[in-house]
């Protein structure tokens, strides 16, 4: 099996949502934070042909990227990574899948109250003005006829902050804030289709590649109150 650009982009991105993966037969993709407030799935158009685990996702790429093109066979207990010469190989040892944080089989998203498209342009601009002042709170607010996007901090009244405006649908007699951590915000570049909930759950969908992540806000969020 050869891992092309795209399965090994999607797994540097997994990633950064947790180092460990549990990795099922099939062609879903599909890793959860340690913390559970970040799930992450998608489809891929080359299955992996078992069920393992990897203990240090990121190790394994670093191993991957000494070779070209790598190529890999996967074997009961691990898997051995060549080159398209074949004669550089590594053998690279699985982890038990029951040690390590496995992501659920299906998440079921409630019905969402605020949908909005997010584009690349601004989830740039979000994450830029958050590394220039400092925060780490994204809020979401009902303005009129559009919601407004503010990188900010909620315990400082007179903190400098960043906000835009966007098209949205949702109920304009209902007044809400959802707080979502920055941090958490762990998309690979791309537009997306965002989906809340006042459950206090999103779901991004990247709307070029399909890919999901599920992202929980914060308990200081508010709805209808």
């Amino acid at each position: 099996m050869e891992l092309n650009d795209t399965v090994i982009q999607l797994l540097k991105n997994f990633a950064g949502i947790n180092s460990s993966i549990v990795i099922d037969q099939g062609n879903e993709l599909k890793t959860i934070s340690e913390a559970r407030n970040v799930l992450g799935l998608a489809t891929i158009d080359q299955p992996f042909p078992k069920n393992f685990g990897i203990y240090d996702l990121n190790e394994l790429l670093n191993v991957m990227s000494l070779v070209d093109s790598p190529r890999v066979r996967f074997d009961d207990n691990y898997m051995l990574i060549g080159d398209a010469s074949g004669r550089s190989t590594i053998k690279y040892f699985y982890t038990d899948c029951d040690m390590l944080t496995k992501a659920p089989d299906k998440f079921n998203m409630p019905e969402p109250d605020v949908t909005f498209d997010l584009s690349n342009e601004v989830l740039s601009k979000i994450k830029r003005a958050a590394s220039a002042l400092g925060h780490s709170e994204l809020a979401i607010q009902s303005a009129d006829g559009c919601i407004t996007l503010s990188v900010q901090d909620s315990d400082n009244n007179t903190s400098n902050s960043f906000s835009i405006d966007i098209p949205a649908e949702f109920d304009p007699s209902v007044e809400f804030t959802f707080i979502c951590n920055i941090s958490n915000l762990k998309l690979i570049p791309g537009d997306y289709e965002v989906k809340i909930s006042s459950k206090l759950i999103s779901h991004f969908t990247n709307t070029d590649n399909g890919v999901q992540y599920y992202i929980a806000l914060e308990k200081s969020s508010k709805y209808g109150e």
